[in-house]
């Protein structure tokens, strides 16, 4: 954080982010792919001390939604300088894949040598389960 005029650290939009980097959809956690990684994050706003995150969800049924929200508000709400976080989940843009990072894509790639295996023990047996 930089230092802003009477010594108050200015809190950045980095700051945030990097903040937002280490928090994980429960989904996710195991592999440790974030909010970010996944492309859940479409905005940060910060005024002053107000952080407003405007963030989206892969699915509208997301059981986690309510658990993920309040992380977010805990985690980015102890940087200082933070006085209020407000996350709001959007529903435009639609999330989709293509939003992952390369590393988010990665890690949830399932391995080809684990799959041939399962595909050649089905067409051995004649495609039938």
């Amino acid at each position: 954080m930089s230092e802003a005029a009477g010594g108050v650290a200015a809190l950045r939009r980095e700051d945030v982010i990097r903040v937002l980097d280490g928090c994980y959809d429960p989904c996710c956690e195991e592999r440790r792919i974030s909010v970010v990684d996944m492309g859940l994050i479409e905005d940060v706003e910060i005024c002053g001390g107000r952080v407003g995150i405007r963030m989206l969800l892969t699915s509208g049924w997301c059981p986690f939604a309510a658990r993920l929200t309040e992380t977010i508000r805990e985690r980015v709400g102890g940087l200082p300088g933070v006085e209020a976080v407000e996350v709001e989940v959007v529903w435009d843009p639609v999330w989709s894949p293509e939003r992952m990072s390369e590393s988010a894509r990665e890690k949830l790639r399932l391995p080809l040598e684990r799959l041939l295996p399962l595909r050649e023990a089905r067409i051995g047996r004649g495609g039938r389960r």
